[in-house]
């Protein structure tokens, strides 16, 4: 007797269930290498000062990062989470595929698909805002979608859930969800808002996202300083043409004809033309706010899937060329691993890369989300390098110190990634606080310091100011591999400061 459909001994329902323990594992192995990202570092730390929000992000990835370092330093945990949260994102798109109409095969394509975006590999091999995004907006746009063919409306109630604990996560899902509502209301599916279950999912996402935008307005939104600082000098600014440039990059340009695909088809399907739209709105939307080319990334699985369920439409009288089509896109899946997977030594992911652009004829600076000289090797990468080493250097620098000026000293760091470096690194030690004027360490202050003594790194004691009676390099900091500014950086010892720090302090916010 015929197995039902339905069943779960049916092999196309443990489809889902192996893509995603597959991930998991290649994640996994693949993960924790080189060392901890600058931001995870930053992410750790302050989660270990648990809030509603942070000047530069909501809680969610700092008190994730904070989590995995619960029992001591570890980088494979710390890469755990967002391994899970990868395997849950191609769990999801399969599930997607299936709600589509898709097989075996639409399942798989998609899985492949979306495993191999490089921008999505790279959400799910290090903690970042985007991380928790990448199988929730996902998710809710298999809810949604649900609704829309007749589902049970309290599905809204899940979808106000998800959005409030996106929010808390990343900002731009708020983009994401007002793109999704417009597109509703262009399309016939408007009449799914007709319920009072879309308004309650509308307060409980309000009542998830409040306590984040209370801490933001307790201390005058300094995300949306932040951001406007951004746009004025710090960020690439990308014009229409590059911004669906990066796009095609960002999702492997090779296997990016299966969303185009699943756009297309979306558009071309009345029932499901809401999904199109939604894509289209939130890339314009991005484009006028000059949003990084990452930010929407997260949407990509249900274009992922609605492609691969078209492909197998188109194939169903020649299935014998599904193998082939599901090779090639491993194949090519293949070519950016090293980008956004750390599995290659150094030396050969800077060989890697120069013949990759050599033979796309791309320049470095297309994918570039920030000014400044480029690394030698991929920025990501170049932020994993270093921070151990720069610890150490401080620690050094303050152990030569007279005990008088041990007892008086403070380290101050230019950036947020030095500080959390200094402060990770030598957990074990006894160090002096460790602020700086950048982004949520400036609102956790001088910790009561004089500044009378003060380790300066990367800086030059306020040279131009004369701030101190005297000043002196006592290391100079390099290693390979890290990011330019952050080679050959001196490592000051001031002394005698003119005016107390925490006068000072107030004209020293960089939020940035």
């Amino acid at each position: 007797m015929p197995e039902s459909t339905n069943s779960p001994l049916n092999p196309q329902n443990r489809i889902p269930l192996i893509c995603a323990l597959v991930t998991l594992g290649l994640h996994l192995a693949g993960n924790p290498h080189y060392g901890f990202f600058r931001d995870e570092l930053y992410f750790i730390i302050c989660g270990q000062h648990p809030q509603w929000g942070y000047v530069d992000q909501p809680p969610g990835a700092p008190l994730m990062a904070a989590a995995s370092q619960m029992f001591g330093h570890s980088l494979f945990l710390l890469r755990a989470g967002p391994a899970l949260f990868a395997a849950a994102a191609v769990y999801v798109t399969c599930l997607l595929a299936v709600e589509m109409g898709g097989g075996a095969f639409a399942q798989i394509l998609a899985a492949l698909a979306v495993f191999f975006a490089p921008v999505l590999m790279n959400f799910g091999m290090k903690v970042s805002p985007d991380t928790i995004g990448l199988c929730l907006w996902p998710l809710a746009a298999l809810l949604i979608l649900r609704i829309a063919k007749g589902g049970d409306p309290k599905l809204w109630t899940w979808m106000g859930a998800i959005a409030g604990i996106c929010i808390e996560s990343k900002y731009s899902v708020i983009f994401f969800t007002t793109a999704l509502l417009l597109a509703l209301l262009l399309t016939a599916e408007r009449r799914i808002l007709l319920t009072r279950w879309f308004l309650a999912g509308c307060l409980l996402c309000g009542l998830i996202a409040l306590p984040n935008l209370l801490w933001q307005a307790h201390y005058g939104f300094p995300m949306l300083e932040l951001l406007r600082n951004g746009q004025h000098g710090k960020n690439v600014i990308a014009g229409p043409g590059q911004y669906l440039l990066q796009q095609l990059l960002i999702t492997n340009v090779f296997l990016s004809p299966i969303w185009l695909i699943g756009l297309a088809w979306l558009l071309w399907k009345p029932a499901l033309r809401f999904l199109g739209y939604t894509y289209l709105l939130l890339i314009i939307i991005m484009i006028v706010l000059h949003g990084k080319h990452y930010y929407p990334a997260d949407v990509y699985p249900y274009l992922m899937a609605a492609g691969a369920v078209a492909m197998e439409s188109w194939t169903e009288a020649r299935k014998m060329f599904r193998p082939a089509v599901a090779a090639a896109a491993f194949a090519l899946g293949l070519i950016f691993v090293p980008f956004a997977m750390p599995i290659l030594p150094e030396e050969q992911v800077v060989r890697y890369q120069q013949t990759m652009l050599e033979i796309l004829h791309i320049n470095r600076g297309t994918l570039a989300t920030e000014h400044g000289r480029v690394p030698a090797l991929p920025q990501d990468w170049a932020d994993m390098h270093g921070w151990p080493e720069l610890a150490a250097t401080v620690r050094r620098v303050y152990d030569s110190l007279p005990p008088a000026d041990k007892r008086d000293a403070v380290i101050v760091a230019q950036n947020y990634g030095e500080a959390a470096a200094i402060e990770f690194f030598n957990s074990h030690y006894t160090l002096p606080p460790v602020i700086s004027r950048h982004n949520q360490y400036f609102l956790w202050g001088t910790h009561g310091a004089t500044g009378n003594v003060l380790i300066d790194v990367a800086g030059d004691c306020g040279a131009s100011r004369h701030l101190f009676d005297s000043s002196d390099r006592a290391a100079t900091f390099s290693a390979p591999w890290v990011m330019p500014y952050e080679d050959g950086i001196p490592i000051m010892v001031c002394r005698g400061i003119h005016e107390p720090l925490d006068k000072l302090w107030p004209s020293l916010k960089s939020f940035e």
